[in-house]
């Protein structure tokens, strides 16, 4: 990399380090942190403006922020500006309008389907920079104590690499680097979401229908189905999600503390990331972003995790499942496509989609909705015997939803409850009453 003043990089090391930046620069460089490179790979570099606002950014939070386990708001920044790629207008309130009365007749459909109640909350109708403004919240939530462990343990292997030298730049780096690496996962799931819930796990804090335009008319693009009906269907399963969560207060609860269970059994692998960062000093500067990606954290699972991530993927299998039934029920007299619609939806998520890479990269964590088609026959199955009131009745409270292992054989679990409302009712009953004795 040049060592040209007029660069952007090199004129914010000298003004931070002074006759120093050039040793700055070539630590960064040893290190395979080319700062052009990873202005490129954030997609900064082909906005100027960007590029002059992350810059700013850096200047005080590494002449600020010494202490600082993970640079957040330039995880912040990184996301809005990987969000942008490919250009992100405000939306107009034309087409704000026209998807908000999507979502008023999937409410109407919704109805013959379940009793749940839809959100009284107007939907949200969003760019990407929006959907990230919103989630980030989240996304810090869940993955902030793996990502201040990685900063940590990064932290550590880079003086040792360094020897001592340019230390104040190393206590700027990795939190800088683990900053960048949060906000291009959460912009990566930026450019794929289509609103607040398709990804399976809540991100917002309230169940409110939220979607974004951009991100359904690409997905519509190239498809042999009307771009109406596919607004029309993601809207449904917006608005399921929400109804569901909504009618079940525990649900979000229970996933959020699940996976935060599974991130606090993670131990980084410290001979992998030395040698990720030995590769990058060696002329590999990819080696250490993939090592951030999913090489550093220990390939095994205690005990105690497996049984988590188990939870995890049935709990996304079972609202997945639900969400399928209850849409394709509602869709049935309105929407001809609707199987189509139905098989694409089921290869997006079991190749996996936004939510999932983003948790694959920052926590090692592959969700995977595995038993996907088990839930949708299973709530089918509960809905012919015995209505819909009853099937939803299971949503009541978490000991009411099938195990792993019952979700394996999904209809011994139904035949064995009787599935009548006098054993639903009698058991969640008996489950209330224990909950308010603890």
């Amino acid at each position: 990399m040049t060592t040209n003043d007029d660069t952007p990089w090199m004129k914010l090391l000298r003004e931070l380090f002074g006759d120093d930046a050039e040793r700055a620069l070539e630590e960064l460089e040893h290190m395979g942190l080319d700062p052009q490179q990873i202005a490129q790979a954030s997609g900064m570099a082909n906005s100027p403006a960007m590029m002059d606002h992350v810059l700013a950014q850096i200047r005080s939070l590494m002449s600020q922020s010494v202490g600082e386990d993970v640079n957040w708001t330039l995880a912040h920044d990184v996301a809005r500006g990987v969000a942008a790629q490919g250009g992100d207008p405000t939306v107009s309130a034309a087409k704000a309008q026209d998807y908000r009365q999507a979502v008023s007749r999937a409410e109407l459909w919704l109805d013959a389907a379940t009793d749940f109640d839809p959100s009284r909350l107007e939907a949200h109708v969003w760019s990407r920079a929006q959907w990230v403004e919103a989630t980030m919240p989240t996304w810090r939530v869940l993955a902030g104590p793996v990502a201040v462990s990685v900063s940590a343990a990064l932290n550590s292997v880079l003086h040792a690499e360094a020897e001592g030298e340019a230390s104040g730049l190393l206590s700027s780096v990795a939190p800088t680097v683990c900053g960048m690496h949060m906000g291009q996962a959460a912009g990566q799931a930026a450019l794929e979401a289509f609103g607040g819930t398709d990804l399976g796990i809540p991100l917002l804090p309230q169940p409110r229908v939220a979607l974004v335009p951009s991100v359904i008319e690409a997905f519509a693009t190239g498809l042999d189905v009307p771009a109406e009906e596919v607004n029309a269907f993601v809207a449904l399963r917006e608005a399921a999600h929400v109804r569901l969560f909504g009618a079940a207060p525990w649900l979000a609860g229970q996933l959020h503390a699940a996976i935060e269970r599974y991130a606090g059994g993670i131990t980084i692998d410290l001979d992998a990331l030395d040698r990720a960062v030995s590769e990058a000093g060696a002329g590999d500067p990819a080696a250490l972003q993939k090592a951030l990606t999913r090489g550093i954290f220990a390939s095994h699972h205690t005990e105690e995790q497996a049984a988590t991530l188990e939870q995890i993927e049935t709990w996304l299998a079972l609202i997945e499942g639900w969400v399928d039934e209850v849409t394709t029920v509602a869709a049935a007299p309105h929407l001809p496509s609707i199987g189509a619609l139905r098989e694409m939806m089921r290869r997006r998520r079991a190749a996996g989609g936004p939510a999932e890479d983003a948790f694959a990269n920052l926590l090692g964590l592959d969700l995977r909705p595995r038993r996907l088609r088990d839930a949708s026959a299973m709530w089918g199955a509960l809905t012919r015997s015995v209505g819909a009131a009853e099937r939803d009745a299971v949503w009541a409270h978490p000991d009411l939803s099938p195990r792993p292992e019952q979700l394996a054989d999904w209809q011994q679990w139904i035949d064995a409850r009787g599935a009548g409302s006098d054993d639903i009712d009698a058991e969640l009953q008996r489950m209330l009453e224990g909950d308010a004795e603890d």
